[in-house]
């Protein structure tokens, strides 16, 4: 075996590896541990912080925990660029092995979905990113995987990916502070839940937008009005 297959092999293994103990500790990771293991870091929280996300984003673990983590660590303005930051850098990561490394591992994870994230990529390009970032039609650690199949250059999916992740990380990077702030006990609780709560309606409105301004059909959609119609 050559250098290049141990290299694979090794990397894959790592990737596997850390795969299945997200899976069996994943329940074990919660916002107040994060942030008080974040927090001994001292001056070094942000990098550390960054890097937890990162590898929290190419071994599956449950990203939400971390961004509300971020907030109640960093503030709504510091919070949202270092998540944005880490979640961007796990993505990337997670592209670059696909693409170079688990592109068979990846195929045989995301079955049919993939020819749809292979077709729309090559109708829209980065746009088509820039869509599943906003509409989360797939889960987004297996996209990330998924979308390093695609033939889109790693420049646009970088900058579309950080750019369009911007309106759900900023409003639960806002729900995070925004719980601590109650926790601290605050003269402005009810004002800082009150926005938490507009936030979390934007982005829970957004996708409704992004559909009715968008003149391609939803992937997968079409199968299922077809089904309903069969019945």
């Amino acid at each position: 075996m050559n250098k290049t297959l141990w290299k694979r092999a090794a990397i894959l293994a790592v990737l596997a590896a850390g795969i299945t103990l997200a899976v069996v500790y994943r329940d074990a990771i919660n916002v107040a541990q994060l942030t008080e293991w974040v927090e001994a870091a001292g001056i070094w929280a942000p990098l550390v912080f960054i890097l937890a996300y990162m590898v929290a984003t190419v071994f599956f673990l449950p990203g939400l925990v971390f961004t509300i983590a971020g907030g109640a660590l960093f503030g709504p303005v510091w919070g949202t660029l270092i998540n944005l930051t880490g979640a961007t850098l796990g993505a990337v990561v997670a592209f670059l092995v696909s693409r170079y490394v688990a592109g068979d591992w990846v195929r045989q994870k995301t079955g049919g979905k993939l020819q749809k994230i292979m077709d729309g990529v090559a109708d829209e390009g980065w746009r088509f990113v820039a869509f599943v970032r906003l509409v989360p039609l797939f889960p987004f650690n297996m996209l990330n995987y998924a979308l390093g199949l695609t033939p889109i250059r790693l420049s646009h999916y970088t900058i579309a990916t950080f750019v369009f992740m911007l309106p759900g990380g900023a409003a639960y990077t806002y729900v995070g502070f925004a719980g601590r702030e109650a926790l601290a006990g605050g003269e402005s609780v009810i004002q800082h839940a009150l926005l938490a709560l507009a936030l979390l309606a934007m982005v829970a409105f957004l996708p409704r937008i992004v559909k009715s301004v968008r003149n391609k059909p939803i992937p997968g959609e079409e199968e299922k009005s077809q089904g309903g119609e069969d019945k």
